[in-house]
């Protein structure tokens, strides 16, 4: 039986390792480098370059590579190279098929098993998307594993006998997870997971590259957002200044010849200190601490109850955010796996179970959890009146998995004979707020008053994080299914609505936003309700995004209807 590699497809460089000899064993490429770029390109001749020879040409051909795709990944949006179009798959599987490349010629043996790890919060379109990158790369994909599970089974690895309640908070290039865990004799029980598929050591480099474009346009009227490749150098100062600032107090950035400004060249010279950076960079820190407070909450636990918090992700070596989660946790995280690798040597462990070199009885074993709420629409019953578009919950968020769990709907109007099901991904009491993640009609129901004819529901969620759907009419066993397709549906950009209060228009709403929220609290405001909730964080939403005024005004006053209706 060959080898299961275990890959981490990481936001800003990507790692493979396999298990060997009772240890996972992390592999370099050919030039010795473990952390490969998670760049693409294509060179003069228009072949695929990728990892550090794509990196290397990111200066000079910015139209012709790519970065960052993971952030894409489920997306509908295509990514562009010279005059071709990519999906994120298609571009993600070429680093797959790289790291794959380099490992066979080390092994001198092939490698068609993978177990891959994404980021805990990823949405089932995003899995999805992973699978589909590993099946485009030539790659049986044996399992999706969440990438603190991964390292935290990197740490369970050597301490198989602790009992512990751990706190692994991952922050990379591109995404944040918090994932708690409990630790009993060799088995690793998920309890919660929450983050931010939005935020990570990218998002520093942009407050960076936002901070010297201004400095830069406040000697120079010129808008540099415009030339790819001054911005290309820019994001390359940024993040060498961000590495750099991790150890050193103040990095000085030199880019001689930046850009031609009157017919000359100048060029963009600027000193930023370790306390101009953390600046820069607190709001984006300190927001970590909401996902921090989720976690805990849906494990049932207090931060008091946590015996270990374990740093991963190589944004973690930040300072800044390193004393964050020790004041938030009032515990002193530990340095006890590399934050860098632990990822893909946990991704390895997996392999190696899987692959049966450990046995999930004797030495290691792992459970996980849904980390969305998943369910469909129904018409349901507010305040006695009934309302279309409900979201009815059929697995709640952080049910371990795999998980198959049902409920049973009656038809709602006389002699129904066919029903379409709408599954969803999200939290929101209204259904269409929620990220659709498919839909299929049932059809062939027996003709029957209304309520007599019953449709079971079920949804199966399994161990990679990928959901099925199936519908069945209870009298007649017909049934209609779906395995949900990445492209069904986008992934919802996330915002933390409580930051809705540090915007900067906020004062101007803060009246009818806190009007909104007492009337809420009020079990007996009846069918509006849903109604308020969905204006109420659509209000906050823009705020956060310094939506339009124009468009902030217009929720405000059709917000503000419905609040008149109920008195």
């Amino acid at each position: 039986m060959g080898k299961i590699a275990g890959i981490d497809l990481g936001t800003s460089t990507s790692e493979i390792a396999i298990f060997d000899n009772g240890k996972p064993l992390v592999l370099p490429n050919n030039s010795g480098e473990y952390k490969i770029p998670s760049v693409v390109g294509t060179d003069e001749e228009g072949k695929m370059i990728t990892g550090k020879e794509a990196r290397d040409q990111l200066l000079l051909k910015p139209k012709e590579t790519v970065v960052e795709v993971k952030r894409l990944m489920g997306s509908e949006e295509k990514v562009k190279m010279g005059n071709r179009q990519f999906t994120p798959p298609q571009i993600s599987s070429y680093i797959l098929r790289y790291l794959v490349d380099f490992a066979e010629n080390q092994l001198g043996d092939s490698i068609e098993r993978a177990v891959i790890t994404v980021p805990a919060y990823f949405s089932d379109e995003q899995r999805r998307a992973t699978v589909e990158a590993g099946k485009l790369a030539g790659l049986k994909v044996e399992r999706i594993i969440n990438e603190p599970t991964a390292a935290a089974l990197d740490y369970g690895i050597e301490h198989m006998k602790d009992c512990q309640n751990i706190l692994v908070y991952d922050l990379g290039g591109g995404t944040l997870d918090v994932t708690v865990l409990e630790m009993f004799e060799g088995v690793l029980e998920v309890k919660a997971s929450s983050g931010n598929n939005k935020l990570g050591g990218a998002d520093f480099d942009r407050r960076i590259m936002d901070y010297l474009i201004k400095q830069f346009t406040s000697q120079y009227d010129v808008d540099i957002s415009t030339d790819p490749w001054a911005m290309m150098r820019l994001r390359e100062a940024a993040e060498k200044c961000k590495i750099a600032l991790t150890s050193t107090d103040e990095y000085h950035v030199s880019l001689p010849f930046f850009i031609n400004y009157k017919g000359k060249p100048v060029s963009l010279e600027e000193t930023i200190t370790g306390n101009t950076f953390e600046e820069l960079i607190k709001d984006l820190v300190e927001s970590t601490g909401k996902p921090i407070e989720v976690a805990l909450s849906d494990a049932g636990l207090t931060a008091e109850d946590i015996d270990l918090v374990l740093l991963t992700g190589g944004s973690t070596r930040i300072p800044l955010v390193a004393n964050f989660v020790a004041r938030t946790l009032d515990k002193q995280p530990r340095s006890l796996i590399d934050p860098d690798l632990a990822v893909v040597r946990g991704a390895a462990i997996q392999g190696g179970i899987l692959n049966e070199e450990l046995s999930s009885e004797k030495d290691i074993m792992i459970t996980d959890v849904c980390p969305y709420t998943l369910g469909i629409a129904t018409l349901g019953e507010i305040g006695g009146t009934v309302m279309p578009d409900v979201f009815d919950t059929i697995i709640p968020r952080n049910t371990t998995i795999p998980i198959t769990k049902e409920k049973t709907y009656g038809t709602v109007y006389d002699y129904q004979s066919a029903v379409e099901i709408e599954a969803y991904q999200g939290e929101y009491k209204k259904a269409s707020m929620n990220n659709l993640l498919g839909k299929f009609t049932l059809e062939g129901i027996p003709p029957a008053p209304a309520f007599e004819e019953k449709v079971k529901i079920s949804f199966t969620y399994d161990v990679n994080g990928i959901l099925q759907v199936e519908g069945i009419i209870a009298s007649t066993g017909k049934n209609a299914n779906i395995t949900v397709e990445t492209s069904s549906a986008g992934v919802e950009e996330e915002i933390e609505l409580e930051e809705w209060n540090n915007a900067p228009n906020a004062k101007k709403y803060r009246s009818i936003i806190k009007k909104a929220e007492k009337i809420l609290e009020n079990d007996d405001v009846g069918p509006q309700a849903m109604e308020i909730d969905h204006l109420l964080k659509e209000l906050k939403k823009g705020l956060v995004k310094q939506d339009k005024i124009e468009n902030l005004n217009d929720i405000k006053e059709d917000l503000s209807e419905i609040l008149l209706e109920i008195k």
